[in-house]
């Protein structure tokens, strides 16, 4: 059998490149941002080109930490704009590779499983990857960078710490390679899937590296880290079983749906109720539209300014239903049992639980089923209008009123604007 060959093509400083391929600018030599300049200094900059952030300005920071001594250019995000770019990528990948060796992995990252084409092409990985990489960016104007790797963590540590700082924005890595040159490397959140909640724990034991990490007593691990230690001890030895196919082919043992906001301003206890409502009817129009019912619920509620710990609950309800009334009525009822209404809200989540096909849907004996059905055939042809027409094409008394958010939301991918 012969060994995996994988690339991971990361579309670098992706907005902002987009942004200057739009105005014909070169995202190298142009100082840029991509952020909502209408909420302040405060906005995120959701990306900043290569010449910026050789100066020092990183994506995901804000607008105020900028210095006043850099001349930048600010582009609002186009969301709408950045997917249509990523699916005209996409499509050349489909000119190499076929779908089921792809797995899009973010709107600028994904996988390639290029195995079986490296003889049918007859060239190396890096020259299929140059190939590739050549054309995204003769088509587009976007700059890529590939790791490329034996394993889908090789392929992504490849791309994360060696192809981001290579010349020609190519990197590789075996498990051979990678014992190496990264086995002492640090810091250890460099590498993929390793967050500081994990390195605080190792660190807690002694572990600075994945050197360390590999060569720690297995059973220690797994008393701090649960069923987590298998793939960290995998990880250290850059061992990765998973396989685009093996992705492909997972189904879920149990399905959800959530959804959640943070608040522009601090919400009271009754405005924030109005947008408990919006965001229910929205959830439960997706449901509708998936052909999916529900038979349990969460809430998530953060306050302003951490006055006081989240509130949060769930509950199993008698019913397993998509209607809007029924699962309001029961959010509504855990809403009132949790939520503090002497603090100030400013961030709600809600869930739908144990999603499933609308065969088995089912109600106890207090259910109108008459009634229910007639709010399921509303519920259906709202949907289609939406799909037609647009979100706000149809819209309810409440999203009309001063606190509401449903309509400016349906303007947005993402939390940004389209």
């Amino acid at each position: 059998m012969k060994d995996k060959v994988y690339l991971c093509i990361d579309l670098k400083s992706f907005y902002a490149s987009v942004e200057c391929v739009e105005r014909g600018l070169n995202p190298f030599e142009v100082c840029l941002v991509v952020a909502d300049p209408s909420r302040g200094g405060g906005a995120i900059t959701l990306a900043a080109t290569p010449a910026i952030k050789k100066l020092g300005v990183k994506s995901r920071g804000r607008i105020y930490e900028i210095p006043d001594s850099i001349e930048y250019m600010i582009a609002p995000p186009r969301m709408h704009l950045y997917m249509e770019y990523s699916a005209r990528i996409y499509g050349i990948f489909l000119k190499y590779i076929a779908s089921e060796d792809i797995h899009v992995y973010s709107i600028d990252e994904s996988f390639l499983d290029v195995t079986p084409y490296l003889e049918l092409y007859r060239c190396t990985p890096k020259e299929l990857a140059k190939k590739i990489l050549a054309d995204i960016y003769e088509e587009t104007g976007i700059t890529a960078t590939v790791g490329i790797g034996t394993n889908l963590f090789l392929t992504k540590v490849a791309l994360d710490i060696t192809a981001k700082h290579a010349p020609d924005n190519m990197g590789y890595l075996d498990e051979s390679l990678f014992r190496q040159t990264l086995w002492h490397h640090q810091p250890l959140t460099d590498f993929w899937m390793i967050g500081r909640g994990t390195v605080k724990r190792l660190s807690a034991l002694g572990i600075k590296d994945l050197y360390d990490l590999a060569h720690y007593p297995e059973g220690i691990i797994y008393q701090v880290f649960g069923v987590n230690e298998e793939f960290l001890l995998d990880h250290a030895w850059g061992i990765e079983p998973t396989t685009i196919q093996d992705i492909k082919a997972y189904v879920p043992k149990a399905n959800s749906l959530s959804n959640s906001q943070i608040l522009f301003e601090d919400y009271a206890f009754q405005d924030a109720y109005l947008i408990l409502k919006e965001m229910v009817d929205t959830n439960v129009l997706t449901l509708t539209e998936k052909h999916l019912v529900t038979n349990h619920i969460s809430l998530f509620i953060r306050y302003s300014k951490d006055v006081r710990k989240p509130s949060r609950g769930s509950r199993k309800i008698t019913n397993c239903t998509n209607s809007y009334r029924i699962l309001l009525e029961e959010f509504t009822l855990l809403f009132n049992k949790i939520v503090d209404r002497n603090y100030p809200i400013r961030h709600i989540g809600i869930g739908f639980g144990n999603v499933k096909d609308e065969l088995y849907q089912q109600y106890d004996l207090f259910a109108n089923v008459e009634d229910i059905e007639k709010e399921q055939k509303l519920q259906s042809a709202l949907v289609e209008i939406r799909n037609k027409y647009g979100k706000n094409s149809a819209l309810k008394g409440m999203n009309l009123l001063d606190k509401a958010t449903a309509r400016y939301r349906n303007t947005i991918i993402g939390g940004h604007k389209a």
